[in-house]
């Protein structure tokens, strides 16, 4: 426990000084060295896949995708992009003599693709208009109603959640969890209404942290299911007490993405 608060008090500061201070392409490239890891984590290091070159391809399609949001999204850009990681893919499967199954192909998309544009949602996020405020809502949203649950769920769980998948989630954390989101997200839009002259919508407010809060646990226990089936203990151990990108990162990645699209769809701040 000691080891995790030391770490968390000294990567904190740095994460927020990226986000606030730095220029927008300094969080790109941290973002697509942290999923070019995840990449290699989810595939090499669960030993799900061992195929050196597919995870090199993986992680190389991991990195690009931050890049790729950074510099706006270019669609052809992408398509470029996909049809050289699929030909890639089917080219070591074939040069394999079809020993090489299509389940690893797809492990691979999911590790390379899938998961590093959701958690690129950061990415476009902070490229938006007001992108350094906006970026901070689902670290607020994770990070608090995280502490809510782990605390609640200390001083009054008694009643397993998913036994099987994470034993020391309870029901009573995650009541804690939702109620410290919604109360953190409505301190937060207050925060930027009164300091930063923002215009707030209360109610959507309490939207986000509700579901937001849901959306954290929920990319924990996926994230979860995978170390279980896998028989790991963490994905990595990048993060002293914390385990690697994927154990640090697993409701972000949901719930950056889940608010991307509430932004989309409820704006929550208006300037």
């Amino acid at each position: 426990m000691k080891t995790r608060i030391i770490a968390a008090v000294v990567l904190l500061p740095l994460l927020l000084l990226v986000l606030l201070a730095a220029p927008t392409i300094v969080t790109a490239i941290l973002f697509s060295l942290l999923c070019a890891i995840g990449a290699y984590e989810l595939l090499y290091g669960t030993g799900m896949v061992r195929h050196p070159r597919l995870v090199i391809y993986s992680m190389l399609a991991a990195a690009l995708v931050p890049l790729w949001c950074w510099f706006g999204c270019e669609i052809a850009a992408a398509k470029a992009g996909i049809l050289a990681f699929f030909g890639l893919m089917f080219m070591e499967m074939m040069l394999s003599n079809l020993k090489l199954k299509l389940d690893k192909v797809a492990l691979c998309v999911f590790g390379g693709l899938l998961i590093p544009y959701m958690l690129s949602s950061l990415v476009r996020l902070i490229v938006a208009n007001n992108g350094r405020f906006l970026v901070l809502i689902p670290f607020a949203i994770a990070f608090l109603s995280d502490s809510g649950a782990y605390f609640i769920g200390c001083k009054f769980g008694k009643h397993k959640m998913a036994p099987v998948i994470s034993p020391k989630k309870s029901v009573e954390g995650l009541l804690g969890g939702m109620i410290a989101g919604v109360l953190g997200m409505i301190i937060f839009v207050l925060v930027l209404q009164l300091g930063f002259g923002f215009q707030v919508n209360y109610i959507y407010a309490a939207i986000y942290g509700l579901i937001g809060s849901l959306a954290g646990v929920f990319g924990d226990l996926c994230f979860s299911v995978i170390k279980r089936q896998t028989g790991i203990k963490d994905y990595g151990n990048l993060i002293p007490g914390h385990g690697g990108v994927l154990d640090r990162f697993d409701s972000i990645i949901v719930v950056a993405f889940l608010v991307e699209l509430l932004l989309h769809w409820i704006p929550v701040v208006v300037k």
